[in-house]
């Protein structure tokens, strides 16, 4: 429980996130006044980011509440997806596979259902790090600190060990808060010179560690 580790969110840091604008052009597309889309499918993202609702059942209910045929419900939901997912940050990416076995590698996301099957699919994250915790599995999304507890308890490290890096102000002060050291993503140069710095200060693990 004393090795170092750093653990990464995934949107905004290990992908590259903007904006796509898909939900106001399927406002328009539909001919509704700008936010309805969130505002009847709120409690349904919610529930997806927490897993109390099935990939099936947001189809459904995304059909029923936007008056979307089946067509129009895959669409939908290809542009969320496409968004959701964004596209590789390369060059941390590779950053990060160069640290194997150096340190402890984790994950810990706000997700969806249905998040971990395609970014395995596409970015095969799950050969990057050794764990990967998603709210949609465990039921909880940070800044709850419940969110780093079980993310260091699935690595099997101490808190204080950890360097925890997002995208989002909130999650790094929770992150701190929880006793864990955290930074602000807002570049690669910066995010990677911040990991160095925890690795040349900290003990290192040796020898190559297993992928759970």
């Amino acid at each position: 429980m004393t090795a170092t580790c750093v653990i990464f969110d995934i949107g905004g840091v290990l992908e590259i996130t903007p904006a796509t604008g898909w939900v106001q052009r399927w406002e328009e597309r539909l001919a509704l006044p700008r936010g309805t889309v969130d505002e009847r499918m709120r409690d349904v993202w919610q529930a997806g980011s927490v897993g109390h609702i099935s990939e099936h059942d947001v189809q459904w209910e995304a059909a029923s509440r936007l008056g979307l045929d089946a067509p129009q419900v895959e669409a939908f939901m290809a542009d969320l997806w496409a968004e959701y997912l964004g596209t590789p940050n390369e060059e941390l990416i590779a950053y990060v596979r160069g640290l194997r076995g150096s340190c402890r590698l984790g994950i810990l996301s706000n997700s969806f259902v249905g998040a971990r099957e395609r970014e395995t699919a596409l970015y095969r994250f799950d050969e990057l790090v050794e764990q990967i915790v998603y709210s949609h599995e465990i039921g909880i999304e940070k800044p709850d600190p419940r969110a780093f507890e079980a993310a260091c308890a699935s690595l099997e490290v101490r808190p204080e060990s950890c360097l925890f890096i997002d995208d989002f102000a909130a999650n790094v002060e929770a992150a701190q808060a929880a006793g864990m050291q955290a930074h602000l993503f807002e570049d690669n140069a910066r995010t990677i010179t911040r990991i160095a710095a925890h690795l040349d200060a900290g003990p290192r693990v040796a020898g190559p560690l297993p992928l759970g």
